[in-house]
């Protein structure tokens, strides 16, 4: 949040203060309710009694530029603390794992892969060079849109991966959908074999707090084991970071939270009013077979809307 003479920025990531070039005040406290009057008049109060800071972890592995600060974390040290773990659980538990080259997917996953690269001793390349027109495929409606997204979004550098044992990081994988297709590209480009590394735990688990998330059964590690996971996308390899070296890696940025809001990892709803009806209620409404009939319904209503 920030403060001019004539406004009140509210906003969700610093980035955004800082490229309109205003001066960071303070984070919004967990909370805290905030009115503004249209003369620009601000007021405060603390609605909940013990509140406690929860940030969404999902937003420092995935959706926040790299840039920004959200409660007083540099998201990209967040992330090179992320490649810092990885890096070392792949030294210390995957030692005969044979890699020639550490190739990050675009573009969230480049810090994290060139400190993987470092600490592993091994060449980093930009293998895939990315569409930045194409939006994020994991909400996209429909497994064929989101399949030709993949294409258009990504394209592989045949020369970074020609007889080579490449290491695939990414930022995430949530159908499964890019991550397969990424496999695929790669192969098709010459590698010999490609190993997944993620930087967070498996997401079994919907997301309820504002992230337009797919239905549960639609997540690609919903109920399933981790090798489970690896057949389906057609990788040699897949490693997941674990969900406390993930957290360590974001709070050694700020000491002063004491825990993270992780559903998607581990299913424990920081507000502890979900349950599974909600959730079975959610699925509904998040399906590919109900996000079909909504636009369809769309359809029909904006030509009724132009009939009249």
């Amino acid at each position: 949040m920030t403060r001019t003479v004539q406004n009140i920025w509210s906003l969700p990531e610093s980035v955004a203060l800082d490229t309109l070039g205003f001066d960071f005040l303070r984070d919004v406290a967990p909370g805290e309710a905030i009115y503004i009057t249209e003369e620009g008049q601000l007021f405060t109060r603390q609605c909940a009694d013990n509140p406690v800071s929860n940030p969404c972890l999902f937003e420092y592995v995935y959706f926040a530029r790299p840039d920004s600060f959200i409660d007083k974390i540099s998201v990209y040290s967040a992330r090179v603390n992320m490649g810092t773990k990885l890096g070392e659980k792949i030294a210390r538990e995957w030692e005969d794992l044979d890699i020639d080259v550490v190739i990050p997917i675009p573009e969230t996953s480049c810090d994290i892969a060139l400190e993987i690269a470092r600490i592993l001793g091994k060449p980093y390349r930009q293998g895939f060079v990315k569409n930045r027109y194409v939006g994020r495929t994991f909400i996209m409606p429909g497994q064929q849109l989101r399949r030709k997204s993949v294409r258009r979004k990504l394209n592989a550098n045949r020369a970074e991966f020609r007889d080579k044992n490449v290491l695939l990081v990414d930022d995430s994988i949530v159908r499964g959908t890019t991550s397969e297709q990424i496999i695929e590209m790669a192969r098709e480009a010459g590698a010999k074999k490609c190993t997944s590394l993620l930087r967070h735990r498996e997401i079994r688990f919907p997301n309820v707090y504002g992230i337009d998330m797919p239905s549960a059964t639609e997540l690609i590690a919903h109920g399933r084991e981790v090798d489970e996971i690896r057949q389906i996308i057609g990788a040699d390899g897949l490693i997941f970071q674990d969900l406390n070296d993930l957290i360590d890696a974001v709070r050694a940025e700020n000491p002063d939270i004491q825990q993270f809001e992780c559903s998607v990892f581990n299913g424990v709803y920081v507000t502890k009013d979900v349950d599974q009806g909600y959730l079975d209620f959610l699925d509904t409404l998040r399906n590919d077979d109900a996000k079909a009939v909504q636009r369809q319904n769309e359809v029909e209503n904006l030509e009724m809307h132009n009939e009249g």
